[in-house]
């Protein structure tokens, strides 16, 4: 039979898969004899069987459930029935995964309407016993029946203003039975079935709803986001209650082992004085600092500190810590590895590392390549700052980043907004779980309650979403959409600007400059470097991009788009000039202008790049993108070149496509018109002589695009070679360069051992490749690629991570016979997929020598390069 429920003494850290982190977790804390409150998990296994048995609890499961309270009673004294023995529960999840905030939470399981007064007379504390059950009926009514937050908070935050209560602490005795009066009416109202009585029914339902809850919206949303798998499931684990709202010498709070948001290796977090868990992380209250505590319970305060040092050096990673204090004891209640942003976690891998704790290769894996994103995007100008009107500097910095937005006031709206491009800023008293996609899809997040370890601030820093929480000089009112604040008001859509670094807002737009790097960033990026198989170019034609991605360390370019270059105002000219002009002397001087500005372009690449590799594709896209489409736009072109509209709109028809994409592109119109690839060899060559007479060398690597035949790429590899014979005469040099072929069809692939005897490189383009595999069209696929994603058909978007079974299998066969035909031949990458981490894992398996990718992806890429090494220990 089937093992569904284990212990806390029977776990240990390894059996995640199982237990999921959390209860994994608190075993390994049992086992270090740590002060862990007793319990038991509920494997994913059963999870998994529930879902299966369409929501359906299994009878093996309700049966073991049984036996392991009977253990468990045996093991604390205490039972559900026994009133003055009286046993509460928790009952949290926790997946393999850490997916903080999306699951659901419920404590102080096992009280009702009996044992409540029972309870109040045994502690002689009825304040506190009525505050447990309060919370247990909304927590209960929220997760296990679905009723709206807002159907207990409203009622309960007009209780507190009615009767001029400032605190939940204020409230007195026989005002909490009052409110769990009313809050046992508004499960008749809402859910037409009163609040379940019997504490078995409240754990079962209660193990229940978390199963169910693994399949809520919110939860499969986050998954999709952090590319967890959707079918792993969840454990649930029930603990024995300790309570932190038994008066001011209990608490409960949430701590890292070092900083979150700077990597500072000091012990950083909050708790709440005389306060139940859910209350820091739900952000209602705002807490204080974990440092005070040290005035108020110095013994408990070190004992935490001894704790969190020895769990750090267990787990060799920052940790993120829950905890509670019960009349002055404490008890740890969770530890997991911390979310942190992407500076912060730069500094403690690289601080671990040279404390000695992790290895170099260890350090590449406690940094996740998508945030390094966040870690080369701008920060608000100085000068821009000084002028800008403050809107509130009483926030505080959950997560870096400067964002700026039009004000919106719920999920469903910024979700809307940014569907329709529209950059928004979520602004809300504090964000729930429910807030998730408006999460996504905002700038920013800002919010009036909450702290540092808030929901807002752990999904915010997890998602590298600039992120400012408690707020407290900000009146946020979502039903009037207004925002109040000392020096005025802000309405929906108003712009406003986040920066997450301090936790300022401003109004209106502020200017932004461009990021610095840390020495722990140029640190960790050399160890990835120097742990890395593949080589990372850039995809750049721009100064501003080159030189960002050699800031980046790019070891070269690897696509040079010169199309790009045929669209400023006056070349556009030219070359509408060449393709519509039937007098050959006039298409000659159109070209030979073209090239002045190709070899002064081409001038400026080759200088930048020196003797780094420089991979230029020729002219790749169709001709009839270069004309005019219709209208105005026509009229002006045939008054530009001096011919008529007639005539314009006749050359228009000739060169439309049905599929342009497929059609005449890329090496075939250079077979129709070799002058153009011979213009670009020219230009290329002759910037590169230019440079040569200066003392700088250059590394020119042509690249003919769409090549689907070795005779195609002979032939134009022949007129090429001839016309650069014919500048190295002009100069009296001899030039360097490269010549090879850019594969991106399948015949390519299927005789890329041929064309390796020609070519001296090839460099795969995976977006045309990925098209023409699956016979998709890259630009219309968007319309249905989720729904073969949500439907189970596609895993991934193969236009975005590598489709290993077919795309990948092509690529696989092209590198093997281009090495065994040619060995010395140099193969990269560098379509989008050059710069996705998962892509990149399967190309180092394969043998590619190098990936390009946009100027801000290549620090990612290089990262994924090195983790790739050491997963796969080549």
């Amino acid at each position: 039979m089937t093992k569904y429920i284990y212990a806390f003494d029977e776990g240990q850290k390894d059996m995640k898969d199982l237990l999921g982190g959390k209860g994994a977790n608190l075993s390994e804390m049992k086992r270090l004899g740590l002060p862990v409150p007793d319990g038991f998990t509920i494997t994913t296994e059963a999870c998994i069987e529930y879902l299966k048995q369409g929501e359906t609890l299994p009878e093996t499961v309700i049966t073991q459930l049984k036996e392991q309270l009977e253990a468990f009673s045996t093991r604390t004294g205490k039972a559900f029935s026994d009133d003055q023995n009286l046993l509460l529960v928790s009952v949290r999840s926790g997946a393999k995964i850490s997916m903080p905030g999306m699951m659901d939470t419920i404590l102080n399981l096992g009280l009702n309407d009996d044992n409540v007064e029972k309870l109040a007379q045994k502690t002689n504390d009825a304040r506190f016993s009525y505050d447990c059950y309060r919370r247990l009926l909304q927590m209960f009514g929220e997760v296990v029946y679905n009723i709206p937050m807002h159907a207990f908070h409203t009622y309960f935050e007009g209780y507190k203003k009615e009767h001029g209560y400032e605190t939940d602490a204020d409230i007195p005795a026989e005002g909490l039975k009052t409110i769990c009066e009313k809050y046992k009416e508004v499960y008749v109202e809402e859910v037409f079935k009163p609040f379940p009585q019997a504490p078995l029914t409240q754990l079962t339902e209660a193990v229940e709803a978390v199963f169910k809850s693994w399949d809520n919206d919110r939860a499969r949303v986050y998954r999709d986001l952090n590319d967890i798998p959707h079918d792993i499931g969840t454990a649930v684990n029930v603990q024995e209650m300790v309570f932190g709202n038994s008066g001011d010498q209990s608490g409960t709070g949430v701590a890292f082992t070092r900083n979150p948001v700077s990597g500072e290796a000091k012990l950083f977090g909050e708790y709440l004085l005389n306060a139940q868990g859910e209350d820091v992380v739900a952000g209602i209250r705002t807490p204080k600092d974990i440092q005070t505590l040290k005035d108020q319970m110095p013994h408990v305060h070190q004992e935490f500190v001894e704790v969190s040092e020895q769990l750090e050096a267990h787990y060799k990673d920052m940790q993120d810590i829950e905890f509670t204090i019960e009349n002055e004891k404490l008890y740890i209640l969770q530890t997991r590895n911390g979310k942190r942003t992407a500076k912060a976690a730069m500094k403690i891998a690289v601080d671990l590392v040279e404390e000695g704790v992790i290895s170099k290769e260890e350090a590449m894996t406690k940094v996740d390549v998508k945030s390094i994103d966040t870690l080369l995007h701008p920060t608000f100008e100085e000068k821009a700052l000084a002028n800008a009107e403050v809107v509130s500097q009483s926030g505080l910095p959950a997560s870096p980043g400067a964002a700026v937005g039009h004000i919106v006031f719920t999920a469903e709206e910024a979700k809307a907004r940014a569907e329709q491009g529209e950059k928004v800023i979520l602004m809300r008293p504090e964000t729930s779980p429910e807030d998730i996609e408006g999460m996504i899809a905002s700038e920013a997040i800002v919010t009036t309650h909450g702290g540092m370890t808030s929901h807002a601030a752990v999904v915010a820093r997890g998602m590298g979403k600039c992120c400012v929480t408690g707020c407290s000089n900000l009146e946020i009112n979502t039903v009037e959409k207004v925002i109040t604040y000392p020096g005025g008001t802000l309405h929906e859509g108003d712009m406003v600007s986040v920066d997450g670094a301090n936790g300022d807002i401003y109004a209106g737009k502020v200017e932004t400059t461009n990021a610095e790097h840390s020495e722990e960033f140029e640190q960790f990026m050399q160890w990835a470097e120097d742990i890395a198989r593949l080589n990372v170019r850039m995809n750049a034609e721009t100064k501003p991009d080159i030189e960002a991605g050699y800031q980046f360390n790019a070891k070269g370019i690897g696509l040079v788009r010169t199309e790009h270059m045929f669209f400023g105002a006056e070349r556009l000219v030219e070359m509408r000039r060449f393709i519509l002009s039937s007098d050959e002397e006039t298409r000659i001087q159109a070209l030979n202008q073209i090239r002045e500005y190709q070899t002064e372009d081409f001038e400026h690449i080759f200088r930048l790049s020196g003797e780094r590799p420089s991979i230029v594709r020729l002219l790749d896209p169709p001709l009839h993108e270069f004309l005019p489409k219709a209208g105005e736009e026509v009229t002006n072109v045939a008054q530009q070149l001096g011919i008529s509209e007639d005539k314009l709109n006749k050359r228009i028809a000739e060169l439309h496509e049905t599929n342009p994409m497929l059609g005449h592109r890329g090496c075939r119109l250079a077979i129709t018109y070799p002058e153009l690839y011979v213009m670009q060899a020219e230009a290329i060559m002759t910037s590169v002589a230019r440079l040569k007479a200066e003392g700088i060398a250059c590394q020119p690597e042509i690249m003919i695009p769409l090549v689907s035949t070795v005779e195609e790429f002979t032939t134009l590899k022949t007129q090429i070679v001839e016309s650069i014979k014919g500048i190295e005469a002009q100069t009296g040099q001899s030039l360097n360069y490269l010549i090879g072929t850019m594969i991106e069809t399948p015949r390519a692939c299927m005789v890329a051992g041929a064309l390796a005897k020609e070519c001296d490189f090839f460099s795969f383009g995976t977006n045309d490749l990925t098209q023409l595999t699956y016979g998709f069209s890259r630009d219309d696929a968007g319309k249905f690629i989720n729904d073969y994603i949500q439907s189970g058909i596609l895993e991934v978007d193969p236009f975005q991570t590598l489709d290993v079974n077919g795309v990948g299998a092509m690529i696989q066969t092209a590198v093997d016979q281009a090495k065994q035909a040619k060995p010395t031949i140099k193969i990269g990458v560098c379509g989008e997929l050059g710069g996705d981490p998962k892509s990149i894992h399967h190309f180092n398996e394969m043998q590619i020598d190098y990936v390009s990718c946009s100027p801000f992806r290549v620090p990612g890429a290089i990262l994924a390069t090195a983790q790739s090494v050491v997963e796969s220990g080549r």
